[in-house]
């Protein structure tokens, strides 16, 4: 019988390419943004929003994103 390794945790996140960066802009001002790595969101200062980044993946849709402090 083999032994299957215990899973460690969550897998990781695909990484963001930031030279998508350069291409998107805030869908509400239409300003660019900012990539904040720690949390995985991508910020529009101007709109006071933060889009997530999930599998890599930004979602642009202002109802999905989370309102900035």
């Amino acid at each position: 019988m083999t032994d299957i390794p215990a899973e460690s945790g969550p897998a990781p996140q695909p990484a963001f390419d930031r030279r998508m960066l350069e291409a998107l802009i805030c869908p509400q001002t239409h300003t660019t943004l900012e990539y904040d790595a720690q949390r995985q969101e991508l910020v529009s200062k101007a709109a006071g929003l933060a889009f997530p980044i999930r599998n890599g993946i930004p979602v642009m849709l202002v109802g999905e994103a989370r309102p900035l402090e």
